[in-house]
């Protein structure tokens, strides 16, 4: 007994299952996380150290080349690319897909402790899984920044301590909220602060006040019984802030010299690095940043009911504000509602074109219950599998509405058929369905086969889109099921057991014979054959468009990034450049212009930083960003700023980036060819931004001091003393770390007295052998320049020269130009060890076209030999194959259709339309090639057979076609948040199964007549009845 006689014998049972599966849905949708993307794997390990007053050069060779030594080599490493800038270093490892991470982790671990001996001051490395502590698209949560109210106090800095203990453990308990990083600015130090011309005076040494101030500290002399008691014996060393005024370092004259004659001693922040604004005053920046599988709307209402109560409460009391900058739920809520409008609208176009058709609202009900079904028992299978809503498993169910009515279709269109013979509708219902079922066997394996490839794809477009592959599928094998039960079922006490007539009957049967007369003959055979398999081909080939790699999905704000004067300090940025952006900003921020902000911020680090604007109207950011660009960051002298609407795509690698990698060991010559390529760059992109990294201006001002070794051997010292004596006279030189019984923090002796280096030549020095010297009688002093900060790419030297292509040029266009116009310039000008790589998006476009070429040949041939084994022949597989050119021509004319009114490329989401489309558009083809076959095998003869499978098919395929087209056609008509990251899809499937429809109409019929007919065997056990109802229709 067939699973559709069980289920017409048991309709309570099937009523039971629809009603489970309608309730366990419902939970499962109100269950499954709700976010932006789906999670992404990126197989990443980042590792910081920091060095406090290093060189970018001194922290290369101390920290950056003996951490590189110890991890090259990593197992499944590809590629090690590295910084190293003022007071740190950083490094970031990317490994091939299906590492390990957890092993490799540890690994990374275990070998970081074999390091050679680093410098005290250093501090050890931080390992951190994810490249850095996610800033990516799905785990920056949300951004706030505190600031002072009105009357409150001091400095936003002054507490940092207090944010530090009162809103991170706060918001860090929330369920769902991996972590919140602050930007508390300097950590306070305990600051020696010495007068080197009063040392010189009192004749102390600068070298004997470090050795004498690092040694106190406090020992445990352990324990000991005294009487019937055990006590812990403590030597308290340690000075505390106020004691250090009172350390004695020499006596003079029977009276002792203390630390206080000579230094000034107290607890302060370090020298300010950082600049953090929003909406014109200062604050201090707060990151939240979401866990794994977090529902990312469900965490940012806990977020901000958490931040509401700290707003209302603790902050309040201390004079503080708290506000929101990036909302990451605003665009989740419009994306997600958008897909959501699409999806519905989607489900009343196909249910409108199955009522044209049939013109019967029980019939066409009854169709319409797969789609409920099946997009409920899909939420059933994302909930078991871990995954969560987002606008590409939502795209999904939009693409499946119309692809779920398929086997309804073919089946409620075949029971309505033998109705209109007169069948009463239990009958009916089962000869229908035993009919079709093989066809629809092979159109469902068909459909999910093609997903497969897609599916197991391990890198970043394979994760991204894996979703949309995987809803589909569990849709369309759902209304497999619910045409083969559920229809069944309800075609037998629904619909009335009534004779009814089709005004349309003899309309498909005229269709039909008009489809045959134009492949009546061989010749027009022939010349319809070659005509529809070489033309789409030639066509697709003319006019195929330009390649990219993710869709550009914008956010609804502006980014800019900042340069600023090399060598310029924070006072200085913050007076000279600073003051002037918050100048320009803040009358768009009171409404006094327009467009008028919603908030901004500026953030800024040594050497760069960034500002974030959004505006109140968010369909005015094209505006605003103009405004930015050409207002904002304009006429500041010696400073650049760069301005582009932010990629959602960005955190996959996926912000269109083309990377001109350029690696050489001479410094001089890397930064002359990287000089070069930038300008070849903007001359050949106008209006492109174009930035190098690390910046090129070997314009940062260092003082280079050399040893005069004779003159320092003389006074009784040596390099290593005058070294930190200069260290003394510079940032200050660490001596250790100070507890306070809640923090530690380091003890920094700095000496004061000089601004210019002609002053400190002139600081007097005291010596060993008891004579007072100028420093300029030790050491030479120049004035330099050098870079601000080293990059290096798997152990190289490198200079990184990014360009961001404007909008309408896509990267394969862009790469193309790069290699013919500016890569011959630039070879002639690298050095002799010089070379080039690509990366960015570059690199992964090049990736994801290799990825998407072998799947896309490995879908036609799963297809090819799925086929195969279902028809029994190689030859109908062949023929049905025969078809997919005729859809692609149809999705590339759609496209380039689509580009005369907006800039859409062959980008990766199209790609996978493609091999969508391989799937949907040889249903038809196997329909008609199915009833065919088993007119054949009732004794029809061939013609006759291909007429009969035209005039039974033709209502099923034009209702099975159109009801998909439409089902998708919000998705590309439709504007939107985030609609550009299916608009192509939509495209390519609408334009190929349109195409599609009409061209295998013309050609199946020619490649069905060919040959001579041959007896067949039969596969499923139903066929040898199914020809004989067909035959007396």
């Amino acid at each position: 007994m067939s699973i559709t006689e069980r289920a017409v014998k048991n309709p309570a049972g099937v009523a039971v299952a629809v009603a489970i599966l309608t309730l366990f849905g419902l939970f499962s949708l109100n269950g499954l996380p709700v976010q932006l993307f789906p999670d992404i794997d990126l197989p990443q390990i980042s590792v910081f150290s920091s060095w406090r007053a290093a060189s970018p050069k001194e922290v290369e060779s101390e920290i950056l080349d003996p951490m590189e030594e110890v991890l090259q080599g990593m197992p499944g490493m590809e590629v090690m690319s590295s910084n190293a800038f003022n007071g740190g270093a950083w490094i970031n490892m990317e490994f091939t897909l299906g590492t390990d991470m957890q092993a490799t982790l540890m690994e990374v671990i275990g070998r970081l402790n074999r390091l050679p001996s680093m410098p005290a001051d250093s501090d050890p490395p931080v390992v951190n899984l994810g490249g850095g502590g996610g800033g990516g698209a799905n785990q920056a949560l949300s951004w706030f920044f505190v600031q002072l109210l009105p009357g409150t106090q001091g400095s936003i800095e002054d507490y940092s301590q207090y944010i530090m203990d009162t809103v991170k453990p706060r918001l860090e308990s929330i369920d769902g909220v991996a972590g919140v990083q602050v930007n508390a600015g300097a950590p306070e130090e305990l600051q020696i602060t010495i007068d080197p011309y009063r040392a010189a005076e009192y004749g102390i040494e600068l070298g004997s006040v470090a050795a004498r101030t690092s040694r106190s500290t406090d020992v445990s002399g352990g324990f000991v019984d005294v009487g019937r008691r055990q006590y812990t014996l403590r030597f308290e060393g340690r000075y505390d802030p106020a004691q250090f005024k009172d350390l004695i370092l020499e006596w003079r004259e029977g009276r002792p010299i203390r630390l206080g004659d000579i230094a000034d001693v107290r607890v302060e922040r370090g020298k300010k690095t950082q600049i953090a604004i929003q909406n014109g005053n200062p604050a201090m920046s707060l990151r939240v940043d979401r866990a794994n599988g977090a529902n990312v709307l469900g965490t940012l209402t806990l977020v901000k009911e958490a931040v509401a109560e700290l707003r209302e409460g603790p902050l309040a009391q201390a004079g503080l504000d708290i506000q929101q900058s990036f909302d990451a739920s605003v665009f989740i809520n419009r994306a997600v509602s958008m897909v959501t409008n699409n999806l519905l609208l989607g489900v009343l176009l196909a249910v409108g074109v199955l009522w044209l058709f049939l013109r019967d609202a029980r019939a066409t009900l009854l169709i319409a219950t797969a789609i409920p079904i099946s997009l409920l028992s899909t939420f059933i299978v994302l909930q078991l599998t871990s995954r969560s809503l987002n606008v590409i498993s939502l795209a999904g169910l939009a693409f499946a509405v119309g692809m779920v009515l398929d086997a309804a279709i073919v089946v409620s269109e075949n029971i309505v058929r033998l109705r209109e013979r007169g069948e009463i509708p239990s009958v009916a219902a089962l000869a229908a369905t035993s009919q079709v079922k093989g066809a629809l066997l092979a159109s469902t394996a068909t459909t999910v086969a093609i997903f497969l490839p897609v599916l197991f794809l391990q890198d970043v477009e394979g994760q991204l889109f894996a979703d949309l592959a995987l809803t589909i599928s569990i849709a369309v094998v759902i209304s497999l099921m619910v045409a083969l039960t559920v229809l069944p079922t309800l075609a037998g006490s629904f619909l009335k057991p009534k004779k009814l007539t089709s005004d349309s009957k003899q309309g498909w049967s005229r269709l039909a014979h008009t489809l045959m007369k134009a492949s009546a003959t061989r010749t027009r055979r022939t010349i319809l054959i070659v005509s529809l398999v070489t033309a789409p081909l030639l066509i697709t080939w003319m006019i195929f468009p330009q390649l990219d790699y993710l869709p550009p999905v914008k956010r609804d704000a502006v980014d800019a990034f900042l340069q600023f004067p090399p060598g310029s300090n924070v006072e200085t940025n913050e007076k000279e450049v600073i003051s002037k952006l918050v100048e320009r900003l803040q009358p768009y921020m009171d409404g006094e212009k327009e467009p008028a902000l919603k908030n901004y911020y500026i953030l800024t680090w040594p050497g760069g930083g960034t500002i974030g604007a959004r505006a109140l109207d968010q369909s005015r950011v094209d505006e605003l960003l103009e405004i930015v660009r050409n207002d904002v960051l304009t006429d500041i002298p010696d400073f650049r700023g760069f301005a582009m609407q932010g990629n959602l795509f960005g955190g996959f690698g996926g912000g269109r980036d083309i990377s001109v990698h350029i690696q050489s060991a001479d410094q001089a010559g890397l930064y002359a060819a990287a000089d070069a390529t930038q300008k070849k760059l903007i001359e050949a992109f106008p209006g492109a931004n174009v930035q190098t990294n690390p910046g090129i201006e070997l314009a940062e001002p260092e003082l280079r001091v050399f040893p005069d070794d004779a003159r320092i051997n003389e006074v009784g010292m040596d390099r290593r003393g005058v070294a930190s004596l200069i260290r003394t006279l510079g940032n200050g030189l660490w001596l250790g770390e100070y507890f306070n019984g809640e923090n530690r923090m380091d003890i920094i002796m700095r000496a004061q007295g000089w601004e210019t280096p002609e002053e400190l030549a002139t600081t007097p020095i005291m010596t060993p052998s008891g004579e007072v010297v100028p420093l300029s009688e030790l050491v030479t002093i120049e004035r330099a320049t050098g870079p601000g900060q080293v990059r290096r790419v798997n152990g190289r030297r490198t200079v990184s020269v990014n360009l961001s292509p404007p909008d309408n040029v896509s990267l394969e266009t862009a790469i193309a130009q790069i290699k013919a116009d500016v890569e011959p310039g630039l070879k002639a000008a690298l050095p002799a060890d010089g070379s080039i790589q690509y990366g960015g998006s570059a690199d992964s476009l090049r990736e994801a076209i290799e990825t998407m070429s072998r799947n896309f040949i490995m879908a036609l041939f799963i297809l090819f030999m799925l086929m195969a084994g279902l028809f029994r022949s190689l030859k109908d597989s062949a023929i049905v194959v025969m078809t997919i050119p005729l859809a692609g021509v149809g999705g590339v004319i759609a496209l380039q259709t689509l580009n005369l009114f907006t800039f859409q490329p062959m980008d990766l989401l199209t790609m996978i339309g493609f091999i969508i489309l391989l799937g949907l558009v040889v249903n038809n083809a196997i329909l008609l090639v199915d009833q065919t076959r088993q007119a054949e095998r009732g004794g029809m003869d061939r013609h006759k057979a291909v007429e009969n499978a035209l005039r039974v098919r033709l209502r099923p395929i034009f209702m099975s076609t159109l009801t998909s087209i439409f089902g998708m056609l919000p998705l590309l008509l439709l504007p939107g948040e985030g609609s550009v990251i299916y608009r192509g899809l939509a495209a390519s499937i609408v334009g190929g199964m349109a195409c599609s429809l009409i061209f295998t109409l013309l050609l199946l019929p020619c490649m069905l007549r060919l040959g001579k007919p041959k007896k067949v065997e039969i596969f499923t056990p139903e066929m040898a009845s199914k020809a004989t109802l067909e035959t007396a229709a």
